[in-house]
């Protein structure tokens, strides 16, 4: 009898699955695997069950002769562990990224004998509910809350990308690229108190207030699901900055960075070109501290960001720094230079980590762009923060486009760089 092998990442099963249980048991005897959860949040599938539950919901289900766990979402370990003569599978993975892993299939195939069969991908109501209620799930705050600590445990490196909108926030949701023979994508969303005040046309000084700040945070856990840090500048006054956390965390955000300066703010990657004035390190304490006290589950992370080589005050203030925030209750510490070489980023984590191994570590590579997540994960790096770069992105080209408007006097020009309509309703979801 040939083996027929399929694989589900999902937490529920709905008709589609059942579906192609049946067409695959016509076939053969039928063995499913259960992608593992690493490979699952790679391939944009976070999961709401453990492993162990994913296998016995799957052999339960009437037919399944055999579950096991599949390690490489491309299907690598597949051969070695049940020597397939057919893979069977929706046919909604030949276009998009879910390309690559069909191609992969089909290689690995031709090298080692075997057919593909592909089912038609069951598109109904019903189906589509369910997919929708999965969604949901994710999107509840006491499910993405934790989200990032799941992730800093699972992953090498946390990549996080700056949403400053609704629409920016489906981007880091929905981007997936198939890179170096992998599928990857942004694990969570930053943002960011500078994006958020230059979206509204006013300066980064904290003038936009935390009422206002909720509002973008909002728009963008309506339409996603994965974790959320926000910029909290200085946290402001610690009697603010409790209630500030209680919000945050009721909503589902799952970590907020502060940083140890004091006074109005101003963006750091000025340096001591403008008057900045870092907090003691009592004070600073205390406010961690009264955060820590303030929240009421364990998930929700304050993350102590160091200014000190910002401000040139030093390694060795910037590690007796970290040393007594995380003795505060901080849950990590964030970095921040605005030289170009990351020399001094790398000397920190080397020595901290020395001295801590375990506590996460954040940088934003904004100056040290030319750095890698590889690189950075080898010091001791486990979030990487693409800060502000959609922001910055997006403006030259609306700069651009209402120039060119202005100088023919029509739209025909920018036409060939505008996203075509029907992209933009395919990336947002229908209710």
């Amino acid at each position: 009898m040939k083996t027929v092998y399929t694989c589900f990442t999902t937490d529920v099963i709905h008709e589609g699955h059942l579906n192609i249980i049946n067409e695959a048991g016509k076939l053969g005897r039928v063995v499913v695997g259960a992608l593992s959860i690493p490979e699952s949040i790679r391939f944009n599938k976070f999961p709401t069950e453990t492993i162990e539950e994913r296998v016995a919901l799957y052999k339960a289900i009437p037919g399944v002769d055999e579950v096991i766990i599949q390690e490489d979402m491309k299907y690598s370990d597949v051969f070695e562990k049940v020597h397939p003569d057919i893979i069977i599978h929706g046919d909604n993975w030949k276009e998009g990224p879910e390309s690559a892993i069909r191609d992969s299939v089909l290689a690995l195939l031709k090298e080692k004998g075997g057919e593909l069969v592909e089912v038609p991908y069951t598109r109904n109501e019903k189906v589509k509910k369910i997919d929708r209620q999965l969604n949901e799930k994710l999107a509840m705050p006491e499910y993405r809350r934790k989200r990032l600590r799941q992730l800093i445990e699972m992953r090498p490196v946390v990549k996080i990308m700056e949403a400053h909108s609704g629409l920016t926030g489906l981007i880091c949701e929905k981007t997936v690229v198939e890179s170096a023979g992998r599928l990857d994508q942004f694990d969570g969303m930053w943002v960011s108190s500078l994006c958020d005040s230059t979206d509204r046309g006013k300066p980064d000084i904290e003038l936009v207030d935390m009422t206002s700040r909720m509002r973008t945070i909002d728009d963008i856990l309506e339409v996603t699901t994965k974790p959320i840090i926000l910029d909290g500048d200085t946290g402001g006054l610690a009697e603010h900055f409790v209630y500030n956390v209680r919000t945050l965390e009721r909503s589902g955000v799952s970590a907020v960075i502060i940083e140890d300066k004091v006074g109005l703010k101003k963006n750091s990657l000025f340096g001591t070109e403008v008057k900045q004035t870092q907090d003691s390190i009592e004070n600073f304490s205390a406010k961690i501290a009264a955060g820590k006290h303030a929240q009421l589950t364990d998930d929700f992370m304050i993350i102590a960001r160091i200014e000190s080589l910002i401000l040139e005050q030093g390694m060795k203030d910037a590690l007796e720094r970290a040393v007594a925030f995380v003795a505060a209750g901080a849950d990590g510490i964030m970095i921040h230079s605005r030289k170009k070489d990351p020399a001094e980023i790398f000397e920190f984590c080397d020595k901290f980590r020395e001295l801590d191994k375990h506590t996460p570590i954040v940088v934003v590579p904004t100056s040290f762009n030319s750095v890698t997540e590889e690189e950075l994960s080898s010091h001791g790096v486990n979030i990487v923060i693409y800060a502000n770069q959609l922001m910055r992105a997006a403006f030259p080209v609306m700069v651009s486009t209402a120039e060119e408007i202005l100088k023919n006097h029509r739209a025909l020009e920018v036409d060939s760089k505008l996203m075509p309509f029907k992209d933009i309703i395919r990336l947002i979801d229908e209710l």
